[in-house]
């Protein structure tokens, strides 16, 4: 039995896929559920030093998105690195049970999502470093999600950077490590399409119906490490596109901003 609808249009497979739509010039202002305008960040924070026993971390703080980012040296690489003389940095993301108002169960934390989330960490962060000044030591950067409200993964990154910059100023200080200095910054934010609008920072609320949202990690060169981006309701266009980039790279000079802040005076 056939399911087609009765008087129903017959299809044309010769009809060309509906164009996506560049943003109007001047689309009107829907507020947002926070008040924020659509190209303004939440309330920031970057906390360094923030764990007592574990000087090499720092908490960062998206507005109700909070992250807390530590990072771990071991004297050892991965086995497909021995023997070329260099380093690596790893990320490892996970959510806390209490982070959302329904609990996560600890078997979320693998496989799935967080392992994505905890490889772009690690791409992220290894644009920040010169693999090869680092000496034949692994940096595991651990990113624990302690309340989620959209924009964890991004905010790991740019917590992340400042972890992995405190860690490489205390192999300095130990003798272990020539220089300090990371190789590039970097910092990441997300932006989407919701009714219409390109947005910056999406919270929860928005991220679930936006019509696309992209991820967006750049250096301070400008030079992105990686974009994501999916068209979750309809097709968006090459224009929409680049009006979001424009929204996150200009975010992404203020996020880097925050982290020279964040690691001023923390030698």
């Amino acid at each position: 039995m056939s399911d087609r609808v009765p008087n129903a249009p017959t299809p044309n497979p010769q009809a060309p896929s509906p164009i996506p739509q560049p943003l109007t010039p001047n689309p009107p202002r829907i507020p947002r559920a926070d008040g924020r305008t659509p190209d303004q960040l939440r309330p920031i924070s970057l906390e360094p030093r923030y764990l007592e026993l574990h000087p090499a971390s720092c908490l960062a703080r998206f507005g109700r998105t909070w992250v807390l980012c530590t990072a771990s040296v071991e004297e050892r690489v991965p086995p497909f690195l021995e023997g070329r003389g260099r380093g690596w940095v790893t990320g490892v993301y996970g959510m806390m049970p209490g982070s959302v108002a329904d609990r996560i169960a600890p078997a979320r934390n693998s496989g799935g999502r967080a392992e994505e989330i905890s490889r772009l960490i690690g791409r992220s962060l290894r644009a920040a470093v010169d693999l090869g000044s680092l000496g034949v030591r692994t940096i595991t950067i651990d990113c624990q999600v302690v309340q989620a409200d959209g924009g964890t993964r991004t905010a790991a990154v740019t917590g992340g950077y400042v972890a992995l910059a405190l860690a490489l100023r205390d192999l300095k200080t130990r003798g272990l490590l020539a220089a300090a200095e990371t190789a590039h910054q970097v910092a990441a934010i997300s932006v989407g399409l919701v009714d219409d609008q390109a947005l910056l920072d999406l919270a929860q609320e928005e991220d679930s119906r936006a019509d696309a949202d992209l991820n967006v990690v750049m250096t301070d060169g400008e030079a992105f490490v990686e974009v994501q981006g999916t068209a979750e309701g309809q097709a968006f266009a090459r224009a929409q596109l680049e009006a979001l980039l424009d929204l996150a790279q200009g975010a992404i000079r203020e996020l880097l901003a925050e982290q020279r802040r964040a690691l001023a005076g923390h030698e």
